[in-house]
């Protein structure tokens, strides 16, 4: 609900992601409307590697970045440095860390009382740096071939048929991830393309969390990465190929008298 509240919010939310961003950082900040990155701003959708997956409204955000970045971002759980984050339209803006002091000063004497999304374009316009192509463009081609199916198997055997260092890598980190939440995380994204509107994502998601944090790899996961910090998760299935589309679609299922209500 908050972060359907943020999104909806009439008014210009501004977040300075200046520093690590992910899980609910990323709720927090990626659903409003002005979003400064920083030199020091570490972006990343990392929950597959606990066995969650994207649920701060990455459903929405995610597919509707370029090309397959999203894809390739919820399933890897990549990192965007700096630039990287604004480079792709995580992030709207790129300032220096040393100017957000500076940037906070003019919004707090700032008249707002008329156009204040304007003015608050403006006052970033005269502050914020221009963005050049992100790390990630040289292999762009690659993310949208790679990354384009629809089965978590189909992607991992593209990455390994591509035999590029970077594409090999791509495969391996996904298959350290829990099998199930991948192939959960990537039809979240895929049904979150064809969403409507973004509280028919949330409620997608709220289903999908409802279940998720009683499953055996979530609990897994925490224990591996989070409790014991042994970064052995033994993942249940171990591999891609034994998650059933069925054992999949449960997650999506509806909820029934508990779904996710925005009154």
């Amino acid at each position: 609900r908050m972060n359907a509240a943020i999104k909806a919010f009439p008014k210009p939310y501004l977040a300075l992601m200046d520093g690590v961003t992910m899980g609910g950082g990323v709720g927090l900040s990626v659903h409003g409307s002005h979003r400064v990155a920083t030199e020091r701003t570490l972006f990343a959708m990392p929950e597959t590697g606990i066995g969650l997956f994207p649920d701060v409204g990455g459903g929405w955000f995610l597919p509707r970045l370029r090309g397959e970045l999203g894809t390739w971002l919820a399933l890897t759980g990549a990192r965007l440095k700096g630039v990287d984050v604004a480079a792709a339209r995580v992030a709207t803006h790129f300032l220096p860390s040393e100017l957000i002091p500076n940037l906070k000063r003019q919004i707090a004497d700032a008249d707002f009382s008329a156009g204040a999304a304007e003015m608050l374009g403006e006052l970033l316009s005269r502050m914020t740096h221009a963005v050049p192509a992100g790390s990630f463009e040289p292999h762009m081609e690659r993310i949208n071939s790679c990354f384009g199916y629809d089965r978590a198997e189909d992607i991992v055997a593209a990455l390994e048929a591509d035999g590029s260092d970077w594409a090999l890598e791509q495969a391996q980190t996904i298959r350290t991830k829990s099998p199930e939440t991948v192939k959960v995380a990537l039809r979240q994204v895929r049904d979150g393309a064809a969403c409507e509107t973004f509280e028919d994502n949330m409620r997608m998601e709220y289903r999908i969390g409802w279940r998720k944090v009683q499953s055996a790899d979530f609990i897994e996961g925490v224990r591996a990465v989070i409790i014991d910090k042994d970064h052995k998760p033994v993942w249940a299935p171990a591999t891609l190929e034994e998650v059933s589309e069925e054992a999949v679609a449960q997650y999506f299922a509806p909820l029934g008298g508990d779904e996710l209500s925005f009154d």
